[in-house]
């Protein structure tokens, strides 16, 4: 199945470094997670950002926990680290986080790459409903980020829903 791709873009008046080390703390994910999915870090605190560290999360989708173990597979400070999904809801997931330095601020950017689990019949049924989840965790995240940082402009490149 070729990947979905959702991009998210979000400026905020503040310096990259000041930004970046926000993200760079895994523990900070659930700050910007909306609450109805009990998003918990499992990896013992603090967590380690370096490229190949592995980071275990817990979500709930629908009525169920759900485990999600990830890699960061490039870390690149202040610029961009990349996590992947070794295991959870996906059948592939690859999210690059990118710092931009523009003037006056930070230029966020998010850019996921995933494939939904059950093959076709798995992206017929449930990606849009996938798709509409995801929108909604990132329009939150811009909303909690606004709120941290300061008020930015946000500007979204997601494809329209299949």
């Amino acid at each position: 199945m070729k990947p979905q791709v959702l991009t998210s873009e979000q400026f905020v008046p503040r310096p990259r470094d000041e930004v970046f080390a926000f993200f760079a703390r895994p523990e900070n994910l659930g700050t910007i997670t909306p609450p109805w999915l009990d998003f918990q870090v499992l990896t013992p605190s603090p967590v380690p950002m370096h490229q190949g560290a592995i980071i275990d999360y817990v979500i709930r989708l629908g009525a169920l926990p759900t485990r999600w173990r990830t890699m960061i597979t490039s870390h690149d400070p202040p610029f961009r680290f990349v996590d992947e999904q070794l295991s959870g809801p996906y059948s592939f997931w690859h999210h690059t986080h990118e710092f931009v330095e523009k003037e006056g601020g930070t230029l966020i950017r998010d850019q996921v790459l995933y494939v939904v689990p059950m093959g076709a019949l798995g992206a017929l049924v449930a990606g849009p409903l996938i798709r509409r989840r995801l929108d909604a965790i990132f329009a939150h995240r811009r909303r909690v980020i606004g709120a941290r940082f300061g008020a930015g402009a946000v500007i979204d490149h997601a494809p329209p829903m299949p």
